[in-house]
């Protein structure tokens, strides 16, 4: 099969979805079948890419570090039209996602849609949240999903969501995999690990708590920094290492400041890809507050480098968290800092066949073979709709004539 993806963001860019993205992408090549990446220009782009094709694009308002695509239907069109494409799969609502729109309409084939992000999360980057609102998010994402074959839902949250917005179009949850070779690593020693621990300043005796994403303020990193010194009066040998980088640090280190938590709390800021796993496997546990996540694809690297995580609770978490080993949820803010010391002293082990069970529904074989398996059930739900439109434009017609024949025969007599 020739699929062609449209995304306004995309390597070298780095983000949840471009990894997402990426991981599909070589999934379905390793099963046969060709991607061709549609996307935006990029500064840090490589000047020749295979099967990349770049759209002229700009900053994003108020995400300077996204780009969206401003021109090129034409050039995408003659693109997809001498690749022959069989179907296209939108990953934004934007720019290359229109586009994407477009494209498949010219080209008769269908257009899968994949909902990443949940915008009410983040109306307060634009004008603080005082232009757009909610009931507007609702109405440009109806507009947009329905026009699509189908939608894939990366978990029950956006189900929920998309049936909130009035979507009627066929929908079906699969979770974003992950290549997880990249964190089951045999080159990770026990001396890697504990060079890191000592590079961060942490003993064999203390509690590494790591959090690792966008530094954000919808993460919710400030309810863990809050709630922080009430977790050392009970474990004293805990400290939290916050990975990533963000708009949001600067008011987190001030945070810190005024808790005088210098002493526990450290920011390391980004790492280097290949570092990821060695700080998930150095950490004892892993932690978030975050509520926007759609797809968790952080969650999912924490278990397959084998690190307990106790996160904040959604339908999509339960799920993946289905056994108390593997770590636990609470259900508000406050809970964090009761649900942690709880489940620190529990003392519970992620045992190796677990862990193998958990491997394999994260994996990203299994996203790859559901995902391909939700194509053919869209082409084939495409090929009979598209009939149908055919023959509901064709009966006007036929119905024109007949009365345009009636009416030569009445005046004919």
């Amino acid at each position: 099969m020739r699929i062609g993806f449209f995304t306004d963001t995309y390597f070298p860019q780095v983000s949840g979805v471009a990894t997402s993205i990426k991981t599909l992408k070589d999934e379905l090549e390793n099963k046969g079948h060709e991607v061709y990446i549609f996307t935006t220009t990029d500064p840090d782009a490589e000047s020749l890419e295979k099967d990349i094709v770049r759209m002229p694009s700009v900053p994003f308002i108020s995400f300077t570090d996204r780009r969206i695509v401003v021109r090129g239907m034409w050039f995408a069109y003659q693109i997809a039209k001498e690749l022959e494409l069989e179907l296209i799969h939108t990953h934004t609502e934007f720019g290359a996602g229109l586009l994407g729109k477009m494209v498949g309409s010219r080209l008769k084939i269908p257009v899968i849609h994949t909902y990443h992000t949940m915008y009410e999360d983040y109306l307060h980057y634009i004008a603080n949240g005082k232009v757009v609102r909610p009931t507007h998010v609702k109405h440009f994402i109806r507009m947009f999903v329905n026009r699509s074959t189908g939608v894939v839902c990366p978990s029950q949250r956006v189900v929920n969501t998309m049936k909130r917005y009035e979507v009627d179009i066929p929908m079906r949850i699969i979770p974003t995999g992950i290549k997880i070779e990249g964190f089951v690593r045999q080159d990770i020693t026990d001396q890697m690990l504990a060079d890191l621990r000592m590079q961060l300043g942490i003993t064999n005796d203390q509690l590494m708590i790591l959090s690792l994403s966008r530094v954000a303020y919808e993460k919710n990193i400030q309810v863990i920094v809050q709630q922080f010194p009430k977790i050392l009066e009970s474990l004293p040998n805990a400290r939290l290492v916050i990975v990533g980088k963000g708009p949001h640090r600067e008011a987190l280190e001030e945070l810190v400041a005024e808790l005088d938590l210098h002493d526990f709390v450290q920011f390391t800021g980004e790492i280097p890809h290949d570092q990821v796993a060695v700080y998930y496997r150095a950490a004892d546990y892993f932690v978030s507050a975050s509520t926007t996540e759609t797809q968790g694809l952080t969650y999912a690297e924490a278990l397959a480098s084998g690190t307990q995580c106790i996160v904040e609770g959604n339908d999509y978490l339960e799920a993946l968290l289905d056994d108390e080993r593997l770590g636990v949820t609470f259900s508000k803010d406050e809970d964090f800092s009761d649900t942690l010391i709880d489940y620190v002293r529990k003392g519970l082990v992620l045992d190796d066949k677990l862990k193998e069970r958990k491997l394999i529904e994260i994996s990203a074989q299994k996203f790859g073979d559901e995902i391909y398996d939700f194509y053919q059930e869209m082409i084939e739900y495409y090929q009979k709709n598209h009939q149908k439109s055919l023959l509901s434009q064709k009966r006007p017609v036929e119905k024109v004539r007949v009365k345009i024949a009636s009416f030569k025969n009445s005046v004919d007599k």
